[in-house]
């Protein structure tokens, strides 16, 4: 069973590393032609939102990937200073209670791209829907999530001595 949530978890976060990889591609090439055209007094309307929905998508969608590859600061002052079984408690608690956070936050982000598509809510300066890009959010922590998952029940197994 934790070789399934391994593997899907490794899949479902290098696709979503990848559309990352493609947003902050996106803002890298939307910032350039931003600057260029300001340079020559014709800047690009709305190019702080959408700057800002990429940003924020490449970030949400990364997040599982680098919890997966260890790739993130960790706070270990306690951890290092335990060893065996009793390093793996810390360390499950850790996972279980970072897993709780990040449903809660997928869930309640999730929730609020309903309300923002129920409502037909728009940008301020585009006039563009909004609610895809927090869809796109939610989805980034629940490959978080998936991550947070695999980290917990690895933990807990050694916690447990199997």
């Amino acid at each position: 069973m934790l070789r399934l949530l391994e593997r899907a978890s490794g899949i479902a976060n290098r696709a979503l590393a990848w559309f990352a990889g493609l947003a902050l591609l996106a803002m890298m090439l939307f910032t350039v032609t931003d600057v260029a055209k300001r340079t020559l007094g014709r800047p690009v309307a709305g190019s702080f939102e959408v700057i800002g929905w990429l940003s924020a998508s490449a970030m949400s969608l990364a997040v599982g990937y680098a919890q997966l590859h260890r790739s993130h600061v960790a706070m270990t002052l306690l951890s290092m200073r335990l060893r065996g079984r009793a390093a793996a408690w810390v360390e499950a608690l850790t996972s279980l209670l970072s897993l709780g956070l990040f449903v809660a936050v997928a869930w309640y982000v999730a929730g609020y791209a309903q309300v923002l598509q129920a409502t037909g809510s728009l940008s301020e300066t585009l006039k563009a829907i909004v609610y895809p890009w927090v869809y796109v959010v939610a989805l980034g922590f629940t490959g978080l999530v998936l991550a947070l998952l695999l980290d917990a029940a690895s933990s807990l197994r050694r916690a447990l001595g199997d």
